[in-house]
Order: structure tokens, then sequence, then C-alpha cells
């Protein structure tokens, strides 16, 4: 495999920065330059172990003989692993182009693999910084409260091993609020999911009852029915009254 042609800045790692509970910070883009020193015009392209946490413009191009450009790398809001810090890693790939060649992705799809340059970088990830009771300005006072209590010796350190221990302790505690936070999210998931089976037993149980009801209504005789056959029997009471009357006179 040949040497880089191009010259990469920076040359061994971009950096990114997180927050204490390992979020992406929004807004932040990491910039790359790559140059072309040569006389041969130069293809390439970038590649990453984490596509779907980056995005890279532009991810490919050409490159004239002495010109160089500018790739802007932007993370996605998403959080970081702290499994995956170590892995996160960019490449350069480039190749110089066959002359007469203006079909760039026949190109990429026809080079040898001996004839690709490739560049690694590692990925840096940088948190917020807690400021230290040894700094200067307003915390002058601090540090003649602090000499108060204690003899000043070059030896003490006290201060500063506290700044830590309390950045270490509020990194853990964001953390531990992180998980807490999406744990609840996940409980106030399944208690919708459950409300909403509930409004759905509800609405069969509704639908049975009204069901039940037009069966019993259907057994019954309807009222207005009742009332037209009242005259009809009222009738034929009568006309059995006149053929007994008629009968006994007849007989």
């Amino acid at each position: 495999m040949p040497n880089q042609v191009l010259t990469v800045d920076p040359q061994n790692e971009l950096k990114f920065k997180v927050d204490f509970s390992g979020l992406f910070e929004q807004g932040y883009t990491t910039h790359m330059r790559l140059t072309n020193p040569s006389s041969d015009t130069v293809l390439f392209k970038i590649k990453t172990t984490a596509p779907k946490k980056y995005c890279v413009r532009p991810n490919s191009g050409v490159l004239e003989p002495n010109s160089k450009v500018d790739i802007a790398i932007t993370p996605q809001p998403v959080y970081l692993d702290p499994n995956e810090k170590h892995k996160h890693k960019f490449m350069v790939q480039s190749v110089i182009a066959p002359e007469g060649r203006t079909n760039i992705d026949q190109v990429w799809k026809e080079i040898s693999p001996d004839q690709l340059m490739d560049y690694k970088l590692k990925c840096v990830f940088e948190t917020p910084r807690v400021s230290n009771l040894n700094d200067s300005g307003d915390n002058a006072a601090q540090n003649e409260v602090t000499k108060k209590r204690a003899p000043a010796t070059e030896d003490t350190k006290l201060p500063k091993t506290f700044t830590v221990f309390k950045h270490d302790n509020l990194e853990n505690d964001l953390q531990k609020a992180t998980s807490e936070v999406l744990l609840l999210r996940e409980e106030e998931s399944k208690l919708r999911h459950e409300n909403l089976q509930l409004k759905e037993e509800l609405l069969r149980l509704h639908q049975k009852v009204g069901e039940g009801r037009a069966r019993r209504h259907s057994y019954t005789p309807d009222k207005n029915a009742q009332a037209t056959l009242i005259p009809w029997i009222a009738i034929a009471i009568g006309m059995a009254f006149v053929g007994i009357i008629i009968g006994k006179f007849l007989m």
C-alpha cells in the first residue's frame, strides 16, 4: 500500500465535546483539512467506524494539484456509550485519479486495493472542566480562608484534590440521573399502554351490556302493537255475545 499523498490536519486525533451525561454537545463541529501537495489529481473518501453518530460534509470529492478542502464533522445529538469511546475512529482514503476518467464512482469500484492510500485518526472526547479553587481573580478570597484554616506549605494541595473529587461525584450523579430518567420514561410508556388496554376493555363491556338490553326488548311486545289489538279483541267478544243471544232466540 503506498503512502498517503494527502496532508491531513490534524495529524493524529479529532476532538469532540460531550457533557457529563455522555451527550454530544450540540452545535459543536470539528474540522479536518486535506491538502494535495502533489501534481496529480487525487480522489478522497472519509470513513468512520460509527457512521450513525457523525455527519461528515463533504464525505468524498476530488482534489486538484496544490489544492485543499475543509471537512466538517458534526456529531449527532446522541449519547456516547463509554464502552465505545476507544472504538471511534476516522479514516481518510485516497487514490490518484486515472487520466481521462471522469466517472468517479466507477473509478472507486474498479480500483485495486493495493492502490488505495489510508490515513487513520482516533477520536478524543472532552468534558467541561470544573472551576478550580486555586484559580486567580474571584478565588483569591477563598485562598485566604484556606490559608487561615491550615498553615500554607508547598506540598498542601487539598483544595485541588477536593475539586477533582467533586468533579467525579458530579459526573457520577449526572450519569445516575440520566439512567433514572430513562427508566421513568419506560415506566410511563408501560402505564400508557396499560391505560389504553383498560379503556378498550371498558368499551367492550359497554357494547356487551347494550347488546343484552337490545335482546331483552326484542322479546317484549311493542306497546303500540298491544294498543292496536285491544279494539279487535273487544269486537270479537261483542260478536260472541251477539251470536249467543241470536242462538237462544232461534232455539
